[in-house]
């Protein structure tokens, strides 16, 4: 008998496949299972429709000036909420066209989108189309972060889900509109429309309203206080797109112009950023409500900001930084300018960076030496002198012999402050920088009489404001009150109290000295046609310029250097520091009665000496690089029309989210 036929085996391949087919169908049936149980679970615990109304998005903080104008505005602004009947058909129709074509059908994520995203995506080799419904974005919004991990866009989707069983379309959309970001601050489309276009969004035309459904894809790129035509560009691609949706006709298209829109004006103060910056620092310290709208009122004057801004713009060297900070003389604080653009770099180098100050440090080595007894028409003698092995050197390599105090201090005379602060003591230089607010590390070395030692250009102004009023000290602040958007006052600035750091004789006589630098020494470039006291500073190799003084009731410091510390051609504290402290300050106290000059006082009835105690120094202060301090003769001053022909032409600053 013939054996019997065995039934050829089934090819490997062939099982593999059932098997993974079947393994498939369920890990298929579990994952519908898993996200059902999930949507349920998140639609159990979805708020209500009022409560996502409510939902904020953060804080709102706007600062202003001294007279009420807004200098920025921080976190959401929300306009009037607007029902789904009130919205604009444009409006919607724009909105659906360009984020979520399918929105009326899909279930909360669109799987023609998805496989279309995919498809798309893998051809190009990245990420160029998204596939996220209008229900996943308000998930993300209201619920979620931005980060981009495969969790959290599991999470939203499921939140979407559970958005769309749990609200009509309708409501959706409404939510959508009202609540998502359209960039500069602005949530919802009514705050879009009244910061962009100055009115509500009830009146949103078809070239209005596709601006705004432009703006979702790239707030901060396509917002017209950024980049206004780059607005334009793409609110008509935004028009095509709703015309090939079927939303609006072709001939509706054609008769939409984006051209013709135009915006609202937008803040163009990017400059006052290094300022707000600082108060938002210091509101942290003042309140610790964190959830109500504030209002800061503070002590900035815009138009003093302006002039500040325009002043550094046009006097900073070329590759240069420069910084101003202007205090009155109840230590407010009424222009900062921390760099020539803060939209390049947001580092403030009026309040943070620490440099060497040169010439302008002999403030301290004077007030030491008239504290201890010596006078301005004391004379001492312009000489060699060495301490060790250093020797230090004026600025032309001479020596001109027997020298009055006050005409070495206005001539900038290395050699005689570097001899006043041996007789009266370097550890006492450095006290008395102490006592006159200089936080930062001073060195007890011979060197530091010539500003060897590092500060910043806040303290040293405050410093010198001291003087200006009579040697007492007013804390410099910056807000005057906060108050909730309820009107509800959280802060109230009291007047503090006054330190004397030296006797009023004292800051009298570096008052006159600091005069005589400006009418006949380094400062000239300074003058302004009215009583000014001040000191020019210059480093080594022309790395650091500075200019410090005062006049009817304002003290100005102006710094200019690079941030990395390389010499600046022609750099010096008599020249471009000075001609923008010159610039700043005409206009500053401009149309003031002139103030003299408190130069000449007695020491009866001045009050007790002030307490001189040490503020822990320490002597493990290392000596620093000597600095000689060139000054250089002031260079000639701009034309009177200097500044209305800078604000005319301002550099381009755009805006950037914060």
């Amino acid at each position: 008998m013939p054996a019997p036929r065995k039934s050829p085996p089934r090819p490997a391949r062939r099982n593999w496949f059932v098997s993974l087919l079947k393994w498939g169908l369920v890990a298929g049936l579990a994952g519908v299972i898993a996200l059902s149980v999930a949507v349920a679970l998140a639609y159990r615990d979805l708020p209500d429709f009022a409560q996502m109304q409510r939902s904020p998005n953060g804080q709102p903080v706007e600062i202003r000036g001294d007279d009420g104008t807004v200098l920025a505005s921080f976190g959401p602004s929300y306009g009037e909420w607007l029902s789904y009947a009130e919205i604009p058909a444009t409006m919607k129709n724009a909105m659906i066209a360009v984020e979520d074509r399918r929105f009326w059908y899909h279930p909360g994520i669109d799987p023609i989108g998805i496989v279309r995203s995919l498809v798309v995506n893998t051809l190009r080799g990245n990420k160029a189309q998204g596939a996220s419904t209008i229900s996943q974005q308000l998930a993300r919004n209201l619920f979620l972060t931005a980060s981009k991990d495969y969790t959290r866009k599991l999470r939203e989707v499921v939140l979407a889900m559970a958005i769309e069983r749990k609200f009509a379309k309708e409501d959706i959309l409404e939510l959508y509109l009202n609540r998502v970001y359209f960039g500069g601050g602005a949530y919802g489309i009514d705050a879009a429309s009244r910061k962009f276009y100055g009115h509500s969004a009830r009146r949103l035309s078809l070239e209005e309203a596709a601006i705004i459904a432009g703006l979702v894809k790239a707030p901060s790129r396509f917002a017209p206080s950024a980049d206004a035509e780059a607005a334009r560009r793409r609110a008509a691609t935004v028009i095509a797109v709703m015309v090939d949706a079927g939303s609006i006709t072709p001939d509706e298209a054609s008769a939409a112009d984006p051209r013709l829109v135009r915006f609202a004006p937008q803040d163009r103060m990017a400059g006052v950023r290094y300022f707000t910056d600082w108060v938002l620092a210091e509101l942290e310290n003042l309140t610790d409500e964190a959830t109500e709208p504030l209002l800061v009122e503070t002590t900035l004057s815009a138009p003093m900001q302006r002039t500040a801004e325009a002043a550094i713009r046009a006097e900073a060297p070329r590759g240069a930084q420069g910084a101003l900070v202007a205090l009155a003389r109840d230590g407010a604080v009424k222009a900062m300018v921390g760099g020539t653009d803060y939209v390049r770099s947001n580092y403030n180098r009026a309040m943070t960076a620490r440099r060497q100050p040169g010439s302008a440090f002999k403030f301290f080595v004077y007030a030491s030496a008239l504290e201890a007894g010596v006078t301005p028409d004391d004379i001492y003698e312009d000489k060699p002198v060495t301490i060790g092995n250093w020797t230090p050197k004026n600025d032309n390599g001479q020596f001109i012999g027997p020298i009055s105090v006050r005409e070495a201090f206005a001539r900038s005379i290395n050699t005689v402050a570097v001899q006043l602060a041996q007789q009266v003591g370097f550890d006492t230089v450095a006290e008395m920088a102490r006592r006159f607010g200089i936080t930062t590390q001073i060195s007890r070395q011979p060197a530091m009489a010539l500003g060897s030692s590092e500060v910043t250009l806040f303290e040293m102004t405050n410093a010198f404001a001291t003087v200006a009023s009579e040697g007492q000290e007013h804390a410099p602040f910056a807000i005057t009150r906060i108050t909730t958007g309820t009107g509800r006052v959280l802060y109230n600035h009291a007047e503090a109290d006054t330190r004397q750091v030296v006797a009023p004789v004292i800051a009298a006589q570096m008052t006159q000295l600091m005069q005589a630098a400006v009418e006949q020494g380094t400062a000239r470039a300074a003058q302004i046609g009215r009583p000014l006291a001040g000191k020019t500073g210059t480093t080594t190799s022309n790395k650091d310029g500075w200019f410090i003084g005062f006049s009817s009731g304002i003290t100005t410091g102006v710094w200019m250097g690079r941030d990395d510390a390389k010499a600046v051609r022609g750099l010096a504290g008599g020249r471009a520091p000075a001609r923008a402290f010159a610039q700043f300050m005409a206009r500053a106290v401009g149309g003031t009665p002139p103030e003299p000059l408190v130069t000449e006082l007695t020491e009866e009835g001045l009050g007790p000496e002030p307490d001189a105690q040490s503020y822990g120094l320490t002597d493990e202060e290392q000596q620093p690089p000597i600095i000689d301090a060139p000054e250089a003769d002031p260079a000639p001053r701009l034309d009177d029309n200097w500044l209305d022909k800078t604000l005319k032409e301002p550099a381009e600053q755009p805006q950037v989210p914060r």
